[in-house]
């Protein structure tokens, strides 16, 4: 839209550099040309504004396919206006001097215009493709179809309409149609994925019994080598058993030998004490005997009151501790009269 100020009875246009300006005064081109800006009399301007950049164009619209199903294909055309003299002659798109709005809708026209001619040659070739074949291959088809109609529309460039591209975007059934085809494919879908999860169940079972396997065999080894360290332990302990008997042998040995010797020393030592006490016992006998033969000599040639007098002594030395004696007359008579080698009275 033209930014259109007042002034004075006078009007300043100031067009933007996408849109082509055409100005008439008095039936004659004043003014032509895009991003322009001048100053006007609204009594006498006849203006128009046309756009010359690419616009997008989008549209959606039912065909049937060639087994009678309805199909929604949504598409977008760029298009420019190349001539915009010629635009302006075809189409309305003059502006208000004040305002600077369009009088008329000149993009509507151009859009329907478009919109048929595409709407045309993509319900030509659809009906005769089938519904599989539009779901898989029709999105270019239309396209290409669409492009090259478009393109050889004879009434586009006689309005000065350049189409720059066209764009397909889906081809699509209807939902119940689509939720139908859905079916089979995420059936198989799901049945590859059931597959998956089974496959993976699979694989962790198999990893579980080889885990098994793994401990057992680390079981049983551990087991093998507990067996092997129980009888290395009983070959120790055997062993062990052997040495302190072996030990405890050449220890009785060296003690039976030792209570040998001590028994042959403490023998040879008993018959030398035995010599030695009989040795002594005779020395000894010997010497009482030649004391006792001494003694009898000695008494035999003694007198038989001293003998008396010694055995008296003897006898004293022999009995019991006498506190008193009680002599009798009678018995102190004897005794001096023995005393005195007398006879009693």
């Amino acid at each position: 839209m033209a930014d259109i100020t007042r002034r004075l009875g006078w009007r300043h246009l100031r067009g933007a550099p996408t849109a082509h300006i055409r100005h008439h005064r008095d039936g004659e081109l004043v003014h032509d040309g895009p991003g322009l800006s001048f100053w006007f009399r609204a009594l006498t301007a006849a203006l128009s504004e046309v756009p010359v950049d690419d616009r997008e164009l989008a549209m959606t619209f039912h065909a049937r396919t060639s087994d009678f199903q309805d199909v929604t294909v949504q598409a977008t055309v760029t298009y420019r206006i190349s001539d915009p003299a010629l635009a302006a002659a075809r189409l309305d798109f003059s502006v208000d001097p004040d305002t600077g709005v369009w009088r008329g809708s000149p993009l509507e026209q151009l859009g329907t215009l478009l919109t048929e001619t595409a709407q045309q040659h993509a319900l030509d070739v659809l009906a005769r493709t089938s519904l599989s074949s539009a779901l898989v291959d029709g999105v270019a088809a239309v396209r290409e179809r669409v492009a090259a109609g478009l393109g050889g529309e004879p009434r586009l460039p006689a309005t000065g309409i350049e189409v720059v591209a066209v764009r397909v975007m889906a081809v699509r059934p209807e939902p119940e149609v689509e939720r139908a085809l859905r079916t089979p494919a995420r059936e198989q879908i799901q049945q590859e994925a059931d597959k998956a999860t089974y496959e993976r169940r699979a694989v962790a079972v198999e990893r579980e019994r080889a885990i098994a396997e793994n401990e057992l065999a680390s079981q049983i080894e551990l087991a093998r080598r507990e067996e092997q360290l129980v009888e290395q332990r009983g070959t120790n302990s055997r062993r062990e058993a052997e040495e302190h008997a072996a030990a405890d042998a050449v220890r009785a040995e060296a003690e039976a030998a030792r209570t040998v010797k001590l028994a042959e020393a403490e023998a040879t030592r008993s018959v030398r004490l035995a010599r030695a006490e009989a040795e002594g016992a005779r020395e000894t006998g010997e010497a009482r005997a030649q004391a006792q033969a001494a003694w009898l000599r000695v008494h035999a040639e003694v007198d038989v009151a001293i003998l008396n007098a010694l055995t008296g002594t003897r006898l004293a030395e022999n009995l019991p501790r006498i506190d008193s004696v009680v002599i009798s007359p009678d018995v102190l008579t004897g005794l001096l009269a023995k005393l005195g080698g007398g006879e009693p009275a």
